[in-house]
């Protein structure tokens, strides 16, 4: 895996690009200019994604427009509390992967979430974009613990973890509201020291 001119090793961390060449699997930020091409991805997935996003408890407010979404994740980026990579497969634009919680102090710890479209999934896509992410946040953030939390139904997000080889610590209940309830998720979790040749790597030797 590289990284752009803003990534391995310096001492600001956001911007970056992320690149995985044997894949085709590139990590980049997420752009005012994505937005006719994001909403189009999301238009067209509408069926496979809405069982699983967030939604607010004290009913539908009005929504933000693209633009101030991406601003909002960029300061949330460049205040060190986020990364809101844009998933590309090929220069597709694909989906998205946001980090997201990172915290420092005792804890050194995030939480991690993703979407993708439906046209490529089951192809790696996200495994290999979830490891990507994991190594430069233990590599270059310092980070100890990343986790993920995953609605015990959502089986394609299963999936994903189990490949990673990523720990169950268990149950969530009613941990995040979905599609008007408080929804229970698994949470699945990794520490610095399970991989210290990179969950990347892990992930290669799990293929073979």
């Amino acid at each position: 895996m590289t990284a752009g001119a803003r990534g391995w090793g310096l001492s600001r961390p956001w911007p970056v690009t992320l690149t995985d060449e044997p894949s085709g699997v590139v990590l980049r930020p997420l752009r005012r200019r994505d937005g006719i091409e994001w909403s189009a991805l999301r238009e067209r997935n509408a069926a496979w994604l809405d069982e699983w996003e967030a939604t607010s408890p004290t009913g539908p407010g009005p929504a933000p427009t693209f633009g101030e979404y991406v601003r909002l994740l960029t300061a949330q980026a460049r205040a060190g509390t986020a990364l809101p990579f844009a998933v590309e497969l090929e220069g597709e634009l694909v989906g998205q992967l946001t980090v997201s919680g990172i915290t420092y102090g005792s804890l050194r710890g995030a939480a991690l979430g993703y979407w993708i479209g439906e046209h490529v999934a089951g192809r790696g896509v996200i495994p290999t974009a979830v490891a990507m992410s994991v190594d430069y946040m233990f590599t270059v953030l310092g980070l100890h613990r990343v986790e993920v939390n995953i609605r015990p139904e959502n089986r394609p997000s299963l999936r994903v973890v189990e490949k990673l080889g990523l720990r169950d610590e268990g149950l969530r209940e009613r941990y995040l509201h979905i599609r008007g309830d408080w929804r229970d998720h698994r949470t699945f979790a990794i520490t610095a020291d399970e991989v210290p040749d990179g969950l990347l790597a892990r992930l290669r030797s799990r293929d073979v």
